[in-house]
């Protein structure tokens, strides 16, 4: 089973179901069901399907559970396929092995950020752990998409490179604020469930910077490329992340001004992963393995390629 023939469809479906998971995740959230199954790993006490006394609530909330089950077929064909694949390649087995492990460490947080009344910092927790799966798992994508495993070298200028890493850190950063956000703001999961207890205009306005200094970031690593006529890769790279951004800057400032409504805040979630693959996407394009393979060996290595 050729790798480039089977790994990269999986792959991609692999990372799809993850983003997916993520938004109905969300909607579980903004609907107010966090709390529609009471319980884990049941859903109420005695029963492992919701009653009818929780009515629309718990099966929101069973139905973001069961589709667990889908992600996790889609991982263990991933999985098997990695494994099978002929030539092998260790790092995407490696790769799909911590994308599948991810899946019961969600549910194990999951359950805690159940059981402890949804409390703002485990279900920030629970989606970070959401998007570290999802870097994973566009990683296995795109070296699914790749020949070998082999070194890489640089296909663009210092401090280029460098300039890549610090935008993909920045989206992490605000990443990870917009959950503070959001752990701050009104949408809790269930009326009952607490707060942050800071002010969410204040991180709103530290998650605004932080946004801002990603912006800067990649319009200066766009310049730079251009600049410095880039190879098409890294050029597509930072200018998809711009569009992601500026689209995902839009969104948020609307739903701020509109008292978040739920389909803006939804919609809102699946810009934040797709700004989180696009930043990833940037220092990744910046490299090239098969640039490495088609570097001339130098005459030590020529000389042992020469049979005896």
């Amino acid at each position: 089973m050729p790798v480039q023939m089977s790994m990269p469809r999986l792959a991609l479906a692999n990372l799809v179901a993850n983003v997916g998971i993520v938004v109905t995740g969300g909607l579980v959230r903004l609907t107010g069901s966090g709390l529609g199954c009471p319980t884990w790993p049941q859903c109420t006490s005695g029963s492992y399907v919701p009653t009818e006394a929780l009515a629309g609530h718990g099966r929101i909330e069973f139905t973001n559970r069961m589709l667990t089950f889908v992600l996790a077929a889609v991982t263990v064909a991933t999985l098997v396929a990695a494994t099978r694949a002929t030539p092998r390649r260790p790092a995407l087995v490696r790769l799909a092995t911590v994308v599948l492990l991810g899946i019961p460490a969600q549910a194990v947080l999951g359950g805690i950020t159940v059981l402890t009344g949804l409390n703002p910092w485990t279900v920030m927790a629970h989606f970070l752990l959401s998007a570290a799966i999802i870097g994973v798992a566009f990683v296995l994508w795109l070296r699914s998409r790749e020949e070998t495993d082999g070194p890489t070298v640089p296909v663009v200028r210092e401090p280029l490179p460098l300039a890549g890493r610090l935008a993909a850190a920045a989206a992490g950063l605000s990443l990870m604020l917009g959950t503070v956000v959001t752990g701050s703001g009104p949408h809790a999961g269930d009326p009952k469930a607490g707060r942050t207890g800071f002010d969410p205009q204040n991180v709103a306005q530290l998650h605004v910077d932080v946004v801002l200094l990603l912006v800067g970031l990649t319009i200066g690593v766009w310049i730079g490329l251009v600049a410095t006529d880039a190879p098409k890769a890294p050029r597509s790279a930072v200018t998809w992340l711009l569009a992601a951004e500026v689209a995902q800057a839009a969104v948020g400032f609307v739903q701020y001004f509109t008292h978040l409504p739920v389909p803006l805040v939804t919609l809102h979630m699946l810009g934040a992963c797709l700004v989180w693959i696009a930043a990833l996407r940037l220092p990744l394009a910046m490299r090239s393995r098969d640039a490495a393979t088609d570097r001339d060996p130098g005459p030590v290595a020529a000389a042992r390629a020469v049979p005896a």
